[in-house]
This record gives structure tokens, sequence and C-alpha cells, in this order.
């Protein structure tokens, strides 16, 4: 079972969360001229194959949003931070560096 660790609410089962897609992703501005961008940006997915940073939401409990960075051959859960501490335009955001964060266990 993938657990993962709420940075508000401790280590929780999978269920409780909503995943949203890629957290490296740069989205377009709003302006009319970037609907294309967005058609991109919204449709386009890669299927990333080892790690990858993953937007989830706490749906269940705190609804906060998370940024999970997850193998998504193995599914363990290497590190998770707050959305908002992810690094604007970093392609891929600083791993959280609290030990309990990084504890993805798997049940």
């Amino acid at each position: 079972m993938l657990r993962i660790h709420c940075p508000y609410c401790g280590v929780r089962d999978h269920e409780e969360f909503s995943y949203f897609g890629d957290a490296t992703k740069t989205y377009p501005g709003l302006e009319a001229e970037n609907h294309d961008g967005w058609v991109d940006a919204v449709y386009t997915r890669n299927n990333p194959k080892g790690e990858h940073y993953e937007f989830w939401q706490h749906t269940l409990a705190c609804r906060r949003w998370l940024v999970v960075k997850r193998n998504t051959i193995t599914h363990d859960i290497l590190a998770v931070m707050p959305a908002r501490e992810r690094p604007l335009g970093a392609t891929q955001p600083a791993p959280c560096t609290s030990p309990a964060a990084t504890q993805g266990a798997k049940a």
C-alpha cells in the first residue's frame, strides 16, 4: 500500500490524497494569445519512467497541496514538500529535508 507523509498530518494512506499531475510543468500566461500553449499544457502529458515530481492534494484531511517526489516504477515516495515551498521555475523542486517526509513506506 502506498503511504504518503503529509507534512501537516503525518503518514497517511494514498487513498486520502488526489493526484493532480506533473509538478515540473510550466504554464503560460493567461493572455488570449497563449490559448495554444494552454491546450498543450493541459492536455499533453508525459509518461515519465523513474523519479518524478507530482502535485497531490490531501483531499480527505487538511486539503493542503503537496509536491511528491515519486519513483513511477517502484512507487516509492522519495520526498514530500508543501507545494508553496516548490521553487518557482525549477524543473525539479528541491526535496523536503525532513527525515520523516522522505519515509514513503509501502505496507
